[in-house]
């Protein structure tokens, strides 16, 4: 594979992209992540296609989630050309997974940062994940019940924060740990539970009293954290 094509990054090896799907693989499979890594290092031309084809749906998913939307794909594209630059800063030991989701978390924020001024891109990203998180029950029964809990839901996330949906995405939607949660935002451990904490505590607010404004994070606003690069 040459990381460097980048309209064949995903589609090389048949990945499935769609939308819906939330797979990948489990904190159980960093052992043959491990492995495949031996090989691309070893100079294994193919092994990183397989490491592609093992993330890509995740990979492409966290995307959405962030606001990537239809440029979801191009994000991850990216991301997957900057890993394999990378790999020699990517400590060996250390779970693939979380290293590469931050990576597409970042590009996801870099394509905000090249949409506009900071409210439009943030309203437009999350008007691109809330579409995602709208599911038809199998059973028909439960359908609108479903469906008016799933609106409140989406409503209530709406009004937080960029900062506070984004823990939410990674440690609900995204199924994340704490610790992969703060390797993808690049926040510390202790941010996490502090964030994810404030943001609960929110919409557990907003589904008990709806009132349609917008929660202001303090935490969204520019702070002291240092950020590490990839």
């Amino acid at each position: 594979m040459t990381p460097g094509r980048r309209r064949n990054v995903l589609t090389r090896g048949g990945v499935d992209t769609a939308a819906g799907r939330r797979d990948g693989p489990p904190i159980s499979a960093d052992r043959e992540d491990a492995e495949i890594l031996g090989r691309v290092r070893a100079g294994d031309r193919d092994a990183y296609a397989e490491l592609v084809r093992r993330h890509a749906p995740v990979a492409v998913r966290t995307a959405q989630l962030l606001g990537a939307g239809g440029d979801a794909e191009d994000v991850v594209q990216d991301a997957f050309v900057k890993a394999y630059a990378g790999l020699g800063r990517f400590r060996a030991g250390e779970p693939f997974r979380p290293w590469l989701l931050r990576i597409v978390a970042n590009e996801s924020r870099n394509l905000h940062r090249a949409a506009g001024r900071r409210a439009v891109r943030e309203r437009t990203a999350w008007e691109r994940t809330e579409r995602l998180m709208w599911g038809v029950p199998e059973d028909p029964a439960a359908a609108a019940l479903s469906r008016e809990r799933r609106e409140e839901l989406v409503h209530a996330l709406s009004l937080l924060s960029a900062t506070h949906r984004q823990v939410v995405t990674c440690r609900y939607l995204l199924d994340l740990d704490e610790e992969e949660t703060a390797t993808v935002l690049d926040w510390p451990k202790g941010t996490v539970k502090s964030r994810l904490h404030r943001a609960l505590r929110q919409l557990s607010e907003l589904l008990d009293h709806p009132t349609g404004d917008r929660i202001q994070d303090p935490a969204s606003t520019p702070t002291t954290e240092v950020r590490h690069e990839v």
